[in-house]
């Protein structure tokens, strides 16, 4: 097994003062980021999206239609307007990780974890030696983060913020050991995989008392283990009502944006 992460500084604890980190910034101050989900592969995209005064995207290269190009080029254009870019990730394992944090991203968000070994698998795929077994080779990922490439060497192990995802039955489970792993900076609960999960549909209507359960659980288990605790959120009214409970949340994505938009004011007209 590699070596633990207990005793190093992570994205919670460290003391590096980097004004190009927004996300990690206003975390660490309690300020409450607000984050989105982005899921098309445009430049253009990630530009406007940034520019609407969000802290942190989070580009999906699970569900969304983005592939290593876009999410390089999200990243650049991102950070460039001074926004943090978040790589959710298809999976948990080392290459994919590796890929993903090679773009620059300033966190990494990873679906599905099960139980505690998992969540320890990525630490380690997130962080240089002798922390973890993450390589280095390119260029890249210092731009992002506004540094030469030997400051990034030096910073990204406790300053890149891993978040991990409760979404499964045998995530809720384990969340209590999940959350006491090193390294592990965030648990982000991603409310309809888990209540298809526990429930058999989707989205839950909210009060169904194994799904609050569950959303209880692992809020109690983050806070327990001193980890910072998110959500998906689906518009700005229940942003403002979690704000209580959470840390941080991503309000609803582009696609959804786009097309609430539109059936919003199509409804409007046609009345």
């Amino acid at each position: 097994m590699a070596p633990s992460t207990t005793n190093w500084p992570t994205a919670q604890t460290t003391d590096v003062a980097n004004p190009r980190l927004r996300l990690l910034n206003k975390l660490r101050a309690a300020e409450y980021p607000l984050m989105t989900f982005m899921a098309l592969p445009s430049v253009r995209m990630a530009q406007t999206v940034a520019l609407t005064g969000l802290d942190g995207i989070i580009i999906d290269c699970e569900h969304g239609h983005i592939g290593d190009d876009a999410m390089h080029n999200s990243v650049a254009a991102i950070s460039a307007l001074g926004v943090s870019p978040i790589i959710r990730v298809r999976g948990p394992a080392h290459d994919i990780l590796k890929r993903a944090l090679d773009t620059g991203a300033h966190g990494i968000m990873v679906p599905q974890i099960n139980n505690a070994e998992e969540a320890h698998q990525v630490v380690q795929s997130s962080k240089f030696p002798p922390q973890g077994v993450r390589g280095q080779g390119s260029a890249f990922p210092a731009i992002a983060h506004g540094l030469t490439t030997p400051e990034y060497m030096r910073s990204a192990n406790e300053t890149i913020v891993t978040m991990i995802q409760i979404e499964t039955r045998a995530g809720v489970e384990n969340v209590d050991a999940i959350c006491a792993v090193p390294g592990v900076d965030l648990v982000f609960i991603g409310p309809n995989d888990l209540a298809q999960a526990l429930l058999g549909y989707t989205p839950a209507r909210g009060d169904e008392p194994e799904f609050v359960a569950a959303v209880d659980k692992i809020i109690a288990a983050g806070r327990k283990h001193g980890k910072w605790v998110g959500r998906m959120v689906v518009d700005g009214t229940t942003a403002k009502d979690a704000r209580e409970r959470y840390d941080t949340v991503a309000i609803t994505g582009d696609t959804k944006a786009i097309q609430n938009w539109y059936i919003g004011a199509l409804e409007i007209a046609r009345a």
